[in-house]
């Protein structure tokens, strides 16, 4: 991915105020998928003047832009990343809530297999997985 959610905002159109700028930037700093209250928090530290209605205005705006990409890992949060990110799988950790991306050629090429087996061509998809840390014996 060559651009940044800040150009592709500007070039869908998007009225790009001081805040939202900076909100773009944390976006595209963050290597988690952060929730609106973690994203207030980072953008607050630049911008003590950023509300949270601004926070989920925009992330509201980027999402329906096709900006960014909403998750729900099942812990009641929303979180957000880049919708322009190579492709990922996520692992859950239900303890802890942390959010593990991964590739794995064989489950894509088995998800392509099960589609064509059904009379499909694959255009896209969503994996997640959901564990816990196994104990070491």
């Amino acid at each position: 991915m060559s651009d940044t959610i800040t150009d592709r905002c500007e070039a869908k159109g998007l009225r790009l105020t001081d805040q939202r700028r900076i909100i773009a930037r944390v976006l595209e700093e963050a290597d988690d998928h952060p929730d609106v209250e973690l994203l207030y928090t980072r953008a607050a530290e630049r911008d003590a003047n950023i509300s949270i209605a601004t926070v989920y205005r925009t992330v509201k705006l980027f999402e329906e832009a096709g900006i960014l990409e909403k998750h729900e890992f099942g812990d009641g949060r929303a979180r957000y990343e880049d919708a322009e990110r190579d492709h990922h799988d996520h692992l859950i950790d239900m303890n802890s809530g942390e959010v593990i991306e991964f590739v794995d050629p064989e489950i894509e090429a088995l998800q392509e297999k099960i589609a064509a087996k059904l009379g499909y061509r694959l255009i896209g998809h969503r994996l997640e997985l959901y564990g816990v840390p196994v104990k070491g014996d």
